[in-house]
């Protein structure tokens, strides 16, 4: 009965394995057609967005700025530009996910990003002009291209690929993005955007900014004391976590939690992840699907500790292929919804690596990351 007993008892842990590795290779095939996808830097063409459709894209995050759409007070919204973008994408199957971004000066007026010349808005617009203006922005863009929107009724030839998925603002722990960063003040934005948003369509996913993970000098916990507690600046998950205390019941508000885990390395990605995961979880809310709306590296020649992204052509196509291997792998255990590669195109002077963060360069001419991307998704390059 012992050797039997035994037996049984290997047999049970070598079906367990199977079955183990049954559920994760399941997972791993689960994975949703549009769970790798793009971010522009610029306003694509119908042919370009056709080149992505035959890659295998899916979905793509793209800008929805309000000071654009609406650059005086009470003057009609301008939605000319952003409609040539949701009509581009529609007629190539690809769904939008737009980040609302960007305060004209008569809802909030600019101020000097801190140590620069720059300019961002001094606040974000939560209360009086600026918060109404804001809500009313919101839902008239709901309206408008969600599901059986108006755009839709008045393109009829255009496939409706209405747009269900709306996040609030763009790294708002980043001083570029708002001159001081509050998480405070971002979680009354979240609640106020949530309210507009679900008024105009209730079956709508409201997800946080992109957060950038470790902007260098944030704020952040070191232990039980704050480091670099003047810098205006802030660790995603220092801020994730303040918003959370400071603003009771904001879990009901929205539906997904973004990050932004640029790194030198991709080797380096399940830290950030994991400490965002762990303020979910110490907040209640670690069912909380995880949206990564940014991620990437340069093709520009490699420049040392001054810009640890630039890292060749080679590189950022080995870079892209050991992330994503790792990102689909640990899908299930990090609940990712969506991973969206930045960017689609280069552009100059954007950012310190911006020039060369595309899939294509100058004349829209594939690189060989475009050609590791595509085997995530099934497309032909």
């Amino acid at each position: 009965m012992l050797q039997v007993s035994r037996k049984t008892r290997a047999l049970t842990a070598v079906l367990a394995v199977v079955v183990a590795l049954g559920v994760a290779a399941g997972s791993a095939a689960a994975l949703p057609a549009n769970f790798f996808g793009v971010v522009p830097q610029s306003s694509l063409t119908q042919e370009q967005f056709n080149t992505l459709k035959q890659g295998g894209v899916k979905t793509m995050r793209t800008s929805l700025i309000w000071a654009a759409v609406q650059p005086t007070r009470g003057g009609a919204y301008e939605w000319g530009s952003f409609d040539v973008q949701v009509e581009h994408a529609a007629q190539s199957g690809i769904e939008l996910l737009p980040f609302v971004v960007g305060t004209p000066t008569w809802a909030v007026p600019n101020a000097t990003v801190p140590g620069t010349t720059a300019k961002a808005p001094a606040h974000l617009p939560t209360t009086g002009v600026g918060g109404s203006a804001w809500s009313d922005f919101l839902k008239a863009a709901v309206a408008r291209y969600k599901p059986g929107g108006t755009f839709w009724s008045e393109h009829p030839l255009v496939p409706q690929v209405g747009i269900s998925n709306w996040q609030i603002w763009n790294e708002p722990n980043f001083k570029y993005f708002v001159a001081k960063p509050n998480p405070t003040e971002y979680g009354k934005l979240v609640t106020l955007s949530s309210k507009a948003i679900k008024s105009a369509d209730p079956t709508a996913k409201v997800i946080l900014a992109g957060l950038f993970a470790k902007p260098a000098g944030g704020r952040r916990l070191a232990g039980k004391r704050v480091a670099n507690p003047t810098s205006p600046n802030w660790f995603a998950s220092y801020f994730l976590e303040l918003m959370y205390k400071t603003n009771p019941g904001i879990k009901s508000k929205f539906q997904g939690v973004s990050l932004h885990p640029y790194v030198a390395r991709y080797r380096q990605l399940p830290a950030d992840i994991e400490e965002v995961r762990a303020v979910l979880t110490r907040a209640g809310d670690g069912s909380k699907g995880l949206w990564i709306t940014e991620l990437g590296w340069s093709s520009e020649a490699p420049q040392g500790p001054s810009n640890v992204f630039a890292v060749g052509q080679s590189g950022q196509a080995r870079e892209l292929k050991g992330a994503f291997t790792l990102l689909k792998a640990d899908a299930a255990k990090f609940r990712l919804q969506h991973v969206y590669w930045f960017s689609v195109d280069d552009a100059a002077e954007a950012c310190n690596f911006c020039n060369g963060s595309g899939l294509f360069k100058k004349g829209f001419v594939p690189k060989k990351s475009w050609s590791e991307f595509v085997k995530f998704t099934g497309g032909t390059a």
